[in-house]
């Protein structure tokens, strides 16, 4: 007997054409699908592949719904979670991680984030990528151990999602209609690499704020510090900087609204826009090495001559109106007036355990030749960064792809995603629309907050893509504080922008368009 489900409309990959036949037939309802087991047989999955630690069932507590808890290792360190809901949708839901990782599925963060996708309907997945950072923090779980850097680099995420698709299969008696990935940074990196390396691993992936070009980030991150040890700027100042490029480049979009939609048509220089100190250095003013220093900044990497690595983009100097970072944007990861950025930091432990080989845990960062040591990196380079612009695989598989990234983060360079799309578009035409979208997010900083809208539904909208057709032309997003929204913006797919009606609601997206961006000036 086949009875009628409310499954949503599969994406038929040609491999998987009898297995959407037998997903309907299997009739899942509106209630969710049901396992097929009891929730502590999956204890027994002990292979040669892997072992299950734990599998333990949680009932229904307030808004967290019941659900099977799985806790496994994959040889050698790498630990995964799969969190399994009693009424199931029929997608698996994987998220992904921050910097460097190694954060246990199990801790109780990471388990609050599992128990409220399962509570959702999705079955949740996660890894600490093979290694623990509570042990091991930082880079420092790199140190001779090529095999651990293998794992973070891309092998824990796809041996972990392969492994969660088998528990799914037999947990519930079938195979999920749909597998999908989010995550923002590291967690961003990942999905691109997934879509590179793993084309048939996600139906869709949300990537945001890929740190795409993980090498070259740590380089910048040098640079800056390097930029801002000899000539550091107070965050104080960056108050200055931030008025003289918004004067400049405010109204550039049609509206003085304290964002810029396009930081690359500001002219801003800090030679002539800056005010200028005639004797001694003070709040006010800025010398002549302080201009330089920005100059550095802004300029981007030099080796050997040529531009290695973007300048930041204007736009990010401003404090935003809410949140830790009160001064600017800059504060804690380019400037830090209470110890080493975090630029600095994370370029400082990249060098010493993942950058060469043999590692150099003594390596001094201050002491990085830029012309020479870039090119020390092959290895590390191949292994970890996610910059293969050919996503012909991906797209052949029925893949779909969202990625974000706010024009103001100073912890990862927005041009990354401008770039890796460009580079992408350059590879498979006019058509990577019809697989890959990139929203730019005007005034947001490193994966949200920031100076204006950075809440959005970008998991909701591919679903919308791969599910029900449904192309991204336009996401909503929001600005929230203290539970109010202020502000609400469209997103547009790059290159378009949001273009002011010039007489609605500025803080309303009813009053925006997405159209063409007018030629740079």
């Amino acid at each position: 007997m086949i009875q009628k489900c409310s499954c949503p409309p599969a994406r038929i990959r040609p491999a998987l054409v009898a297995t959407v036949v037998l997903v309907c037939a299997a009739g899942a309802s509106a209630e969710g699908i049901r396992p097929s087991m009891d929730c502590r047989t999956l204890s027994e999955r002990t292979t040669h592949d892997y072992s299950i630690l734990s599998a333990t069932h949680l009932d229904a507590d307030g808004e967290t719904a019941a659900r099977c808890r799985v806790i496994g290792v994959l040889p050698p360190e790498i630990v995964f979670g799969v969190v399994l809901p009693d009424a199931w949708n029929g997608r698996i839901l994987m998220n992904g991680n921050g910097g460097y990782a190694g954060s246990s599925p199990d801790s109780p963060a990471r388990r609050r984030r599992s128990d409220s996708v399962a509570s959702r309907g999705f079955v949740a997945v996660s890894t600490n990528t093979g290694h623990d950072r509570q042990a091991e923090p930082l880079g420092t779980f790199a140190l001779n151990n090529r095999q651990k850097e293998i794992d973070y680099s891309f092998r824990a995420v796809h041996l972990t999602i392969q492994t969660a698709r088998e528990l799914v299969e037999l947990y519930y008696g079938r195979p999920p209609n749909y597998t999908y990935w989010q995550g923002c940074s590291t967690g961003g990196r990942q999905g691109l690499m997934a879509a590179q390396r793993f084309p048939r691993d996600f139906d869709g992936i949300v990537v945001g704020a890929p740190v795409l070009n993980f090498t070259d980030t740590q380089i910048w991150g040098a640079w800056n510090a390097r930029a801002l040890g000899e000539t550091p700027i107070s965050l104080r100042k960056m108050g200055v900087v931030a008025s003289a490029v918004y004067e400049r480049c405010d109204a550039i979009d049609g509206l003085r609204d304290g964002l810029l939609e396009d930081p690359r048509r500001c002219g801003f220089d800090p030679a002539r826009d800056l005010p200028r100190c005639r004797d001694e250095a003070s709040k006010d003013c800025f010398s002549q090495a302080e201009v330089d220093t920005l100059a550095r900044i802004y300029g981007g990497v030099k080796s050997r001559g040529e531009t290695l690595f973007p300048g930041l983009p204007l736009g990010s100097e401003a404090a935003p109106p809410s949140g830790r970072r009160r001064l600017s944007g800059w504060n804690g990861w380019i400037i830090s007036e209470e110890g080493p950025s975090r630029q600095q930091v994370f370029a400082e432990t990249f060098f010493r355990y993942l950058a060469f080989e043999p590692d150099e845990p003594d390596f001094n960062w201050r002491e990085f030749d830029f012309d020479a040591d870039p090119h020390r990196m092959e290895f590390i380079r191949s292994i970890l960064d996610a910059t293969d612009p050919d996503l012909t695989r991906f797209r052949d598989a029925g893949g779909r792809m969202l990625m974000y990234f706010g024009w103001a983060d100073t912890a990862l360079n927005p041009m990354m995603g401008v770039n890796y799309y460009e580079d992408v578009l350059a590879v498979t035409g006019p058509q990577t629309r019809d697989f890959y979208r990139l929203f730019m997010v005007p005034g947001m900083f490193h994966c949200g907050g920031g100076l204006g809208v950075s809440t959005a539904d970008y998991l909701g909208a591919l679903m919308d893509w791969v599910e029900q057709g449904t192309v991204p032309d336009r996401i909503s997003a929001a600005r929230a504080i203290g539970g109010r929204i202020e502000m609400t913006r469209p997103l547009c797919p790059f290159p378009e922008v949001a273009q002011y009606d010039g007489s609605g609601d500025p803080n309303s997206e009813d009053s925006f368009e997405c159209v063409d961006p007018s030629p740079r000036r």
